[in-house]
């Protein structure tokens, strides 16, 4: 009987700690391009999935429209700092105009397969500064005409200011390696965002960002800008649930028109 009720106790003992461990507060690389420093707890997934994702291209003198039917990046918490991430979109469709002839042309199928580390080196508990590392492989899993068959590679190196009155400032300098258009050669492409957040209350944050890329293709380098806005909402009765949405608007002629999207993610 001794040894039931030390059983009894050890298992309540356990129950106990285990329900006395609280997580981070919900955190994600969404909306907007921005991506956060922060990873997923230790031991828990994390989906992050847009529902439906529209982009306007009219940079190539056509038009071309592509929809994401879902986008989901799946994340899981290695350790505290550290979480490995896959994304994929299961089904993408392109359509594209001639401008001279009015042909349309479709195509559709899978995505590219994203690997992905995060890596944070500071402020994953909070504080008014965070850092981390975040590399990726592309592998070449899309259909053709989606994707361009090729594995590429890059770096993210999130930065985020926390300032007083619910704002953050986050940075987001990119270098990508990417395989040139005309040959099987690879060329450089840099990138980077400023992002401020407001939260307006506990549920509710704000975000508008200035993103950039040039991509040093050897056929010829491209700059493409762009403005972008969101909004998430965290119900403060389901902190590990998070609705999304956002548009974004190209401000030169390289860069697509106009992209909108809405999405959800969800810790476990």
């Amino acid at each position: 009987m001794t040894c039931v009720g030390a059983s009894m106790a050890l298992i309540a003992g356990l129950a106990k700690a285990d329900d006395a461990v609280v997580l981070r507060p919900l955190c994600t690389d969404r909306p907007t391009k921005s991506t956060a420093p922060c990873t997923v707890d230790a031991g828990h997934i994390q989906i992050e999935s847009d529902l439906f994702n529209v982009t306007v291209d009219h940079s190539g003198g056509g038009e071309v429209k592509t929809y994401l039917l879902t986008n989901p990046t799946i994340k899981y918490g290695i350790d505290a700092r550290l979480d490995a991430e896959l994304n994929i979109v299961p089904y993408a469709v392109a359509t594209s105009r001639d401008p001279a002839t009015g042909e349309t042309r479709r195509m559709s199928g899978v995505g590219d397969l994203f690997l992905k580390l995060k890596w944070n080196l500071l402020g994953n508990a909070g504080g008014s500064f965070g850092l981390a590392f975040n590399p990726y492989v592309k592998l070449p899993t899309a259909s053709g005409g989606i994707g361009n068959g090729a594995i590429e590679t890059g770096l993210i190196a999130p930065i985020t200011i926390n300032l007083p009155a619910n704002w953050s400032v986050t940075v987001d300098p990119e270098v990508d390696l990417l395989k040139n258009a005309g040959d099987g050669g690879r060329h450089v492409n840099l990138a980077g965002l400023i992002s401020v957040s407001r939260g307006v209350s506990k549920a509710l944050t704000f975000s508008a960002e200035v993103w950039a890329a040039r991509n040093f293709e050897p056929g010829g380098a491209q700059t493409q800008v762009s403005a972008d806005l969101g909004a998430a909402y965290i119900p403060v009765k389901a902190p590990d649930l998070q609705f999304d949405g956002g548009v974004n608007f190209g401000l030169n002629h390289a860069t697509p028109g106009a992209q909108a999207y809405v999405g959800v993610s969800r810790r476990f």
